[in-house]
């Protein structure tokens, strides 16, 4: 080995300096993330890092809009509904104008029937099936300016140079140095988890299980948070749900778990799983009560509700979180809550989370994307910036059903995060 390091004197410098920047790199991360995130403090470098991107923004915002406006292109389109681009005119206008573009004719006789009108009424027949309140609801909806992500605006187009190495800047700066560094945060967070629950899952039950049990749950979901660079703004944090409790959210992408998670401890529920995903639960489980369902038991809505009455009427453990749509929407709307988790008759905690798409669409295309595919679009996005609205606890009040109690819960979390209330 000394021999082969005498005649190859550049390879021994290139061990050392790898092992500097290793050093250099762990140093970093566990000073300035992994520290602070398990005592629970920031240093506010994610919200500097916030305001230094929507400074940036705003410039090539305004720089590609006077460059479209100088070369007359259509940057974006004004009526766009995530579909089928429509524009706000009546019914007899649009026959009007396609009988003044197809027919030599003067316009005396517009308001007769012609034959080629059934093309049109075929055409916005077709469309309002395509294009119904809740299919766009699972769609991204296209920004009205440009953060720096082509995936963020599909009429970008070339405007400057300047602009163009902007652009490939960030994309350097996101994926050899942001995704890289979330990718490490995200296996130490996780890696933490798995082994950190099932050391305590050895403990005798009782306080100092459950005590070490939540400061490691809120540890580890700390630092998955920052793997995603999550800029998150807590309101009305005295709402916040109790044990004995039902939490209840509107549905955008599997990181509301970590999202609510980093600032409380919950009780999960859900199907139980194969492979990575089958090791966190199984491990979770072990030093906290969390309910897992079999595949066969989900479809049993007695033995649900009865699993989740039993663990509601333990004052001892930690509340449910529960998102009633049952499926991801994107973020512009809260649809129909399930009934189940309305008929127990505990104590419900309305949360409304409201994502800023400005840094990164959240939203779970989960038709589209996997969940890897998904992860991996979160990570190398700008950041996860969004809000969360702890609503005053509601009961089911007398001569009310599930459904209207149900309703009525949609309604405080639509209103509160400013989103259209569906009854789809």
């Amino acid at each position: 080995l000394l021999l082969l390091l005498d005649f190859n004197p550049f390879d021994n410098l290139l061990c050392i300096l790898l092992g500097i920047s290793f050093t250099v790199w762990f140093t970093l991360l566990l000073v300035f993330i992994i520290v602070p995130a398990i005592f629970g403090v920031s240093f506010g470098i994610r919200r500097l890092y916030m305001k230094t991107l929507l400074k940036i923004f705003e410039w090539a915002t305004h720089r590609i809009e006077r460059g479209a406006k100088d070369n007359n292109h259509l940057l974006y389109k004004p009526y766009s509904n995530a579909i089928i681009a429509k524009e706000p005119t009546s019914l007899e206008e649009e026959i009007n104008e396609i009988r003044r573009r197809g027919s030599n004719r003067d316009l005396d006789s517009a308001s007769e029937f012609e034959m080629s009108d059934i093309f049109y009424f075929c055409r916005r027949g077709v469309e309002s099936i395509m294009d119904d309140e809740v299919t766009k609801r699972f769609s991204a909806e296209e920004l009205e300016s440009w953060n720096l992500l082509t995936r963020s605006n599909y009429n970008f187009q070339h405007i400057s140079l300047r602009l163009t190495v902007l652009w490939g800047l960030g994309v350097v700066i996101r994926y050899g140095f942001l995704l890289p560094l979330r990718v490490t945060l995200a296996f130490t967070g996780v890696g933490l988890l798995v082994v950190l629950t099932s050391i305590i899952g050895f403990l005798p039950n009782g306080r100092m299980k459950n005590f070490l049990s939540e400061q490691v749950h809120l540890m580890c979901y700390r630092i998955c948070v920052r793997a995603l660079t999550a800029i998150i703004t807590y309101h009305d944090s005295e709402n916040k749900p109790k044990n004995g409790g039902i939490c209840v959210a509107n549905h955008t992408s599997p990181i509301d778990v970590i999202i609510l998670a980093s600032d409380g401890c919950y009780a999960m529920v859900g199907q139980i799983h194969g492979g990575l995903m089958g090791v966190i639960q199984k491990s979770m489980v072990k030093a906290c009560p969390h309910i897992w369902f079999e595949r066969s038991e989900v479809k049993d809505r007695h033995l649900v509700a009865k699993r989740l009455s039993d663990h509601v009427e333990d004052t001892t453990k930690l509340p449910i979180l529960i998102f009633p749509e049952g499926t991801c929407i994107n973020n512009t709307s809260v649809m129909m809550f399930k009934k189940g988790s309305f008929e127990i008759g505990s104590t419900v905690y309305p949360v409304a989370i409201k994502y800023d798409p400005r840094f990164g669409d959240a939203f779970w295309n989960s038709s589209q994307f996997g969940m890897v595919n998904y992860l991996l679009r979160m990570m190398s996005s700008w950041a996860i910036v969004c809000s969360v609205w702890y609503l005053p606890p509601m009961t089911r009040e007398e001569g009310e059903d599930a459904v209207q109690f149900a309703s009525r819960v949609k309604a405080a979390i639509a209103r509160q995060g400013g989103l259209v209330d569906l009854l789809w």
